[in-house]
């Protein structure tokens, strides 16, 4: 009888061990949670990144690190507090930097606009910038290629041709010592091929809208010096040497197109960023 009551004695040391082993582990694992680094060491240490990105110069990084510090580690109010005054450190310079470059950038404009006629008909939902050199009184008899500016910064080309025989022209191709750019084709008897004629004259003009002159803006901008010249492509072709003012007004609208959109973007940036300093 006295083996018979030996066993069960045996399998409850057993499960009183068993039990207190798993407390053991339950414990360890506990005090290694307990000693792990804290909330507040953790973002500390986010800080200190988007400080080593700022000395870099990686400001969009940098913020990005900080904007995070609160949602990440929700208890370390203190590293939260400081990740939230440098942001608004940052954003001070921010905007104070972009600020700066909006009035060097109106600057620019006011000067390139000394080119320019402004007008707006009653036909025109924006006010159109017509370089003093393409006004209508300079230009309507004869064939040339013109640039078409307005207020948004909205560019595009138009070829203009005057003569006695309908070309037909639907495009253009301006070249010079094998290089060249050619404008996509405008359909005969579309809204941006218009035809007109006065007595013996015949007059033709092409509009190249919506990056639909496939970079001969550019390409005549880029090479002003250039003896540029140009052929009306129709049914009939039709030679010009582009005039020395028709390139520099092409230069002239693009620099000022460019400078009224970026102008817009930092107008739009400056606010953005008022509105969260709540200036």
């Amino acid at each position: 009888m006295g083996e018979f009551h030996m066993i069960p004695l045996k399998i409850n040391n057993y499960n009183h061990m068993k039990n207190s082993f798993q407390l053991l582990i339950l414990f360890v694992a506990l005090f290694f949670v307990a000693c792990g680094p804290s909330d507040e060491e953790k973002a500390r240490v986010k800080l200190n990144q988007a400080k080593i990105l700022l000395a870099k110069q990686d400001t969009t990084a940098a913020l990005r690190k900080l904007d995070s510090i609160p949602k990440l580690f929700p208890e370390a109010i203190y590293t939260s507090n400081a990740a939230k005054n440098l942001i608004t450190e940052i954003s001070f310079a921010e905007l104070q930097n972009k600020e700066a470059l909006l009035d060097s950038v109106k600057v620019q404009i006011k000067e390139l606009e000394k080119s320019f006629v402004k007008e707006k008909t009653e036909f025109d939902r924006y006010t159109q910038y017509i370089h003093k050199r393409q006004t209508f009184k300079r230009a309507w008899d004869r064939s040339y290629i013109q640039v078409h500016l307005d207020e948004r910064g909205d560019l595009y080309l138009s070829s203009n041709y005057h003569g006695k025989d309908w070309l037909n022209h639907y495009g253009l191709r301006v070249y010079d010592s094998g290089e060249s750019a050619k404008t996509d084709s405008i359909p005969l008897n579309t809204v941006d091929n218009h035809h007109s004629d006065f007595m013996e004259a015949r007059w033709e003009k092409v509009t190249y809208r919506n990056g639909k002159d496939n970079g001969v803006i550019e390409f005549i901008a880029n090479n002003v010096d250039r003896r540029l010249k140009a052929v009306f492509l129709g049914k009939k072709y039709y030679y010009i040497i582009l005039e020395t003012y028709d390139k520099e007004a092409v230069r002239d609208a693009l620099a000022l197109s460019k400078a009224i959109k970026r102008a817009k973007k930092l107008e739009a940036e400056v606010k953005a960023l008022q509105t969260k300093l709540k200036i």
